[in-house]
């Protein structure tokens, strides 16, 4: 293992990022069940409490951008405990808040800051491993990350079975401030400041100008958002999807999220097994041969059936997960790869590529598509078809350089 000496053990480390990772998914999902209540006592119809999704991951895209290139210049650990005081506060403001407006204003600050632990915990783990062991610690923090969409939306229904919605967010204060102690405890430094590199806006700019231009960039960013998107629009679409379509009841999102995010806890826990023994290329491959198998499953039981049921809705959604999962930690890797000494930044327009188009789908895409089953799957396998296509692109043109080159230019997985 290639770790530096001021690093903390792999374990507590992927302890530690898996939280911090999960704060963010944690405010989306547990107040998916409060829903049909906020709504109630805030005099906002489900299109409108749909927009509190919307606001906090356009927030969180937009400020993406700047948590890399932040921690860049003045260090991982800055800019990870300043993320987590914002975030309590905004917390603070959404449990006080007395109508919409001021609901969303508060989300917004939410989205602003809640992005610090995905981010900027990926340039940590860079930072001190390589190679396998990179891999293997990401797809641990994925594996901790994945557990937080599934038991999110339980603890908001247990919350609001003692509790009215404002305890939601009293819950999410208590979660920061325990990530913020643990994270001024435990997580040193790990950007040297030998490394960082000055925040000034103009060469900011032009850092980010030539990352987004690069053509292998935007390819590997897409395959990953896109392919994704197909499991975050269920996401995003569960108040609708678990409540109107599957008729079930507030506490029982879990019929949900548990089988879906059990799925990519599984790839994950598979992706870190698999490192060093199957080649990124091949199981990037297989990632999205599984997905492409729940996307045609999804769609022939949504031609069959004309309301959707347990378990048989669910595991499109499982099997998708599964190979999103395989997917994910080797396009990160090879992405923040190409990028050394800007890691940082590189992990920001990828999370922003992401959150972009997830915002679209969040308040425009899944209005439109969460009262129709069979629209929702045919949306979630386009979005497949087009990770796949991307990813295709990116593995032609490889093969290409390395032909007329003679080069060997790394696939992705090959460079992590």
């Amino acid at each position: 293992m290639t770790a530096e000496p001021s690093a903390p053990s792999t374990r507590r480390l992927a302890l530690l990022l898996g939280g911090l990772a999960m704060f963010g998914p944690f405010s989306i999902d547990t107040v998916f069940p409060a829903f049909p209540q906020m709504g109630t006592q805030l005099a906002a119809d489900k299109i409108a409490m749909q927009q509190t999704i919307s606001i906090y991951l356009i927030a969180y895209a937009l400020m993406s951008v700047v948590h890399g290139p932040l921690s860049d210049a003045i260090g991982r650990r800055r800019v990870i405990l300043g993320g987590l005081s914002v975030f309590t506060l905004a917390s603070v403001g959404c449990a006080l808040s007395t109508d919409l407006f001021m609901l969303l204003a508060f989300r917004a600050l939410q989205g602003l800051s809640a992005g610090v632990g995905l981010i900027v915990g990926r340039a940590v783990i860079r930072d001190v491993l390589h190679g396998d062991d990179a891999q293997r610690l990401m797809s641990q923090v994925s594996m901790i990350f994945g557990i937080a969409p599934a038991i999110a939306p339980v603890v908001g229904g247990w919350i609001l079975g003692w509790s009215r919605w404002p305890a939601i967010f009293w819950f999410l204060v208590a979660f920061s401030l325990a990530l913020l102690v643990a994270t001024w405890r435990m997580l040193p430094e790990t950007h040297a400041p030998a490394q960082r590199t000055p925040l000034q806006v103009r060469p900011l700019l032009r850092n980010y100008f030539g990352i987004f231009t690069n053509s292998r960039f935007q390819r590997l960013a897409a395959a990953s958002a896109f392919n994704f998107s197909a499991l975050f629009l269920y996401i995003a679409s569960a108040p609708a999807f678990v409540l109107d379509l599957m008729r079930l009841r507030e506490d029982q999102f879990a019929w949900f999220f548990v089988p879906t995010i059990g799925g990519m806890v599984l790839g994950a826990f598979v992706s870190g097994r698999a490192a060093g023994r199957i080649r990124g290329e091949r199981l990037i491959a297989i990632g999205f041969a599984v997905s492409a198998v729940a996307s045609l499953f999804n769609l022939g039981y949504n031609a069959w059936t004309e309301a959707p049921q347990l378990p048989w809705a669910v595991i499109p959604m499982c099997l998708n997960a599964f190979g999103i999962a395989l997917v994910f930690p080797i396009i990160t890797l090879s992405l923040l790869d190409m990028y050394p000494r800007q890691r940082g930044a590189a992990s920001s327009l990828q999370a922003f590529t992401s959150l972009v188009l997830n915002a679209v789908l969040a308040g425009a895409l899944s209005p439109m598509l969460s009262h129709d089953p069979m629209l929702l799957a045919i949306a979630a396998a386009t979005f497949v078809a087009l990770g796949w296509l991307f990813w295709r692109w990116e593995a032609r043109r490889v093969r290409q350089g390395r032909s007329i080159a003679g080069e060997a230019a790394p696939m992705p997985g090959e460079s992590i």
